[in-house]
């Protein structure tokens, strides 16, 4: 038996306090607001991507089983990683070194409010 799974939609990134990671992603970062509702008493859900992106991002609440602070392991595509670098730096962003190395897509990483480190990478073309 194989299943029918065609992709990726949401990733999960916890923290402590939605609004100012909502306000970080959309006005640092860009991302579009693609859900942000009470599913249940209690329990907000919010979903960001990239403009365009077919997989969203998801601004989790943090908690004892789900702690922030994380290395979440997502790589965002980027056309200019250099543009990117200076644009997020320029924001006061916490970002890391740009990495210019031979024969590897130029790429840095950087932390959101709550200290989750993202990465981003150039795509070739």
């Amino acid at each position: 038996m194989t299943t029918q799974l065609v992709g990726v939609h949401t990733v999960a990134i916890p923290v402590t306090d939605q609004d100012r990671a909502l306000a970080f992603y959309t006005g640092t970062l860009g991302f579009e607001v693609r859900m942000d509702g009470d599913l249940q008493e209690g329990f907000r859900w919010i979903e960001v991507a990239p403009p365009g992106a077919p997989t969203s991002v998801a601004l989790v609440t943090a908690g004892d089983g789900l702690p922030s602070g994380v290395d979440t392991g997502i790589r965002l595509a980027t056309t200019d990683a250099a543009a990117d670098h200076a644009a997020l730096t320029g924001a006061g962003a916490d970002v890391d070194e740009l990495l210019l190395w031979e024969g590897v897509p130029p790429m840095f990483s950087f932390r959101d409010p709550d200290a989750n480190t993202i990465y981003v990478t150039q795509t070739p073309g």
